[in-house]
């Protein structure tokens, strides 16, 4: 098994800030509509605009008072911004509907609302409420098979292995060191092993740098 400890240590000497780290003094709804509109866009886009947003909106009936039509404006130009003022819409009338403009703590029924999968729904329980959780992006996927901590085909496969391997204590530190590591040095194409604070500890690593020796 894989030194766990050991890569949570070192990727936390060479710690950035995610863009929902930078939001974890927003409120629950601010965190998960911010998630929401991350969603296969890069934070760099969506920061600015989810910052901009909640100046003026911050609570499910502030974005339900206006017309989705001005919402998918504000959105704009972060990826399928139309799609996304939608279920953000439809989220907040759902929100307000069956839980009073409260965001719910349980994952089963955050899953339940509109434009929230599984990723969203673990980001909002680890960054809004600090319940144990492993939020499963790209970047944690890709990185998590390239050390060769697990070797599966999907995210959600990828979250299911997680949480047999690693120590309950260590999985709010999963996504937020893993997807900074991401953006940064493990790239998907031509990581930088180099100055990889990991490498020795990496399948990937130690195979790249054995080639080179």
């Amino acid at each position: 098994m894989k030194p766990i400890s050991s890569i949570i240590n070192a990727l936390r000497e060479r710690q950035g800030k995610t863009m929902l780290e930078e939001l974890r003094e927003r409120t629950p709804f601010q965190i998960l509509i911010a998630t929401v509109m991350s969603a296969r866009t890069k934070d760099t886009t969506t920061m600015p605009i989810a910052e901009k947003l909640f100046q003026i909106y911050k609570t499910p009936q502030d974005l339900l008072d206006i017309p989705v039509e001005k919402l998918e404006a504000l959105l704009f130009p972060i990826g399928f911004y139309k799609t996304k003022a939608r279920a953000i819409h439809a989220l907040c009338t759902m929100l307000i509907e069956k839980y009073h403009g409260v965001v719910p703590r349980e994952f089963d029924q955050l899953v339940e609302l509109p434009g929230v999968g599984p990723k969203t729904a673990n980001c909002v329980l680890a960054y809004a409420f600090k319940v144990p959780a492993i939020p499963v992006d790209t970047h944690v996927h890709r990185i998590s098979n390239r050390i060769g901590l697990v070797k599966t085909t999907t995210p959600e496969k990828t979250e299911v292995e997680l949480k047999k391997i690693i120590p309950r204590e260590y999985w709010l530190d999963i996504n937020e060191l893993f997807v900074v590591h991401g953006q940064t040095i493990c790239f998907p194409r031509k990581p930088n092993c180099d100055v990889c604070p990991i490498r020795t500890m990496c399948d990937y690593g130690r195979s790249t740098h054995s080639l080179k020796t």
